[in-house]
C-alpha cells in the first residue's frame, strides 16, 4: 500500500513537470526574470502611488502663491526650491505626476482602442473600407507626430482635454497600421478558413479568433504608446499649447523655469528628469513585454 502511495506521488510529480506551461505563464516567467522590467514596474508603482496620494505626500498646496518666498532656492523648508510665485516646486512636481500619468495612460488607451477597431476592420474586410483608412493613415504619417498635434491645437484651442483630443487623433494610426498588417497575415491562416467553413460570423471570426492573437503585440505597442503620450503632452505644455496656467504639469513647469536656469538650474532638473525617468520606466517594462510576449525573442 505504501509503495502504492509512493508511486502515484511520483507519478503526479512527472506529470507535472511534462505537462505543457501555458503561454501566459510562460510569459510571465519570462517577464520577471527581465531586471530591467522590474525596476520600471517599480518606478512606475511608485509613481503612480504618489499621484494617488499627492493630497497626503505633498507638504504644500501646489496652487498656493507666497510672494514673500519667491525663487528660493533648496532647503529643508522647500526640498526643490520655490518658483517665480512663491509656490513649493516639490509639491507641484508630485501633482504633476498626476496630470501626466493620466494623459499618458488615457491618451494611450483611447488611441489603442481606436486604432484596434479601425486596424481589424481594415485588413479583415479590405476593399473600400480598407483603402480610405488606410489613404488617411498614409497622409498622416507623411508629418512628424508632433507638428501634427500642434496644428490640430491651434484649431481646436490650447488646453489640457484639446491637447489630450489632438494626440488621441494622431497617435491611432500606429495602432492601427500594425493591427492591420497583422490581420492580413491571419485572415487567410486555416483555423480561420475553418471557422468560415463551420459558418461562424464575422464578429466571431473577429473577436473570437483573430483579436486574442492579435492582442499580445498590441499590449506591447500600448505601453511604448503611453512614453510616447507623455512626451509629447509635455512638449506641447512647454510650448504653451497644453496644460494652462496654474496647472501643476511637468511640461508647463519645464517652460516656467527657464527664465531661471542660471539661477536656479535644479527648477528644470526636477521636472526633466521626472519625464524622462517615466519615459525610461514606460520603455524597460515594453521592451520586457515584447521580450516575453514573442517566443522568437524569449530566453
Amino acid at each position: 500500500m505504501a509503495d502504492s502511495i509512493v508511486e502515484l506521488a511520483a507519478g503526479s510529480e512527472i506529470a507535472e513537470q511534462i505537462r505543457p506551461k501555458s503561454f501566459s505563464y510562460i510569459a510571465f516567467q519570462q517577464f520577471i526574470r527581465n531586471e530591467r522590467a522590474i525596476l520600471g514596474v517599480i518606478v512606475l508603482l511608485l509613481l503612480v502611488l504618489a499621484a494617488i496620494f499627492a493630497e497626503q505626500i505633498a507638504p504644500y498646496d501646489p496652487y498656493k502663491t507666497n510672494y514673500a518666498n519667491v525663487k528660493q532656492p533648496p532647503s529643508a523648508a522647500h526640498f526643490i526650491g520655490t518658483d517665480e510665485l512663491g509656490r513649493d516646486s516639490f509639491s507641484r512636481l508630485i501633482y504633476g505626476a498626476r496630470i501626466s500619468l493620466v494623459i499618458g495612460f488615457l491618451v494611450s488607451a483611447v488611441s489603442t482602442t481606436i486604432g484596434v477597431v479601425l486596424g481589424a476592420a481594415s485588413g479583415y474586410f479590405g476593399g473600400a473600407i480598407d483603402m480610405i483608412i488606410m489613404r488617411v493613415v498614409d497622409v498622416m504619417m507623411a508629418f512628424p507626430l508632433l507638428v501634427l498635434a500642434i496644428a490640430l491645437v491651434a484649431v481646436f484651442g490650447p488646453s489640457q482635454d484639446n491637447m489630450m483630443l489632438a494626440l488621441i487623433c494622431v497617435i491611432w494610426i500606429w495602432p492601427a497600421r500594425l493591427v492591420r498588417g497583422m490581420v492580413l497575415s491571419l485572415r487567410e491562416t486555416e483555423f480561420i478558413v475553418g471557422a468560415k467553413a463551420l459558418g461562424a460570423t464575422e464578429t466571431t471570426i473577429i473577436f473570437r479568433h483573430i483579436l486574442p492573437n492579435v492582442f499580445p503585440i498590441v499590449v506591447v505597442q500600448a505601453s511604448f504608446l503611453v512614453a510616447e503620450a507623455i512626451l509629447a503632452a509635455a512638449a506641447l505644455s512647454y510650448l504653451g499649447l497644453g496644460a494652462q496656467p496654474p496647472t501643476a504639469e511637468w511640461g508647463s513647469m519645464l517652460s516656467n523655469a527657464k527664465e531661471l536656469m542660471r539661477i536656479l538650474p535644479v527648477m528644470s532638473i526636477a521636472p526633466g528628469l521626472a519625464i524622462m525617468v517615466t519615459v525610461l520606466a514606460n520603455n524597460f517594462i515594453g521592451d520586457a513585454l515584447r521580450d516575453a510576449l514573442d517566443p522568437t525573442l524569449r530566453r
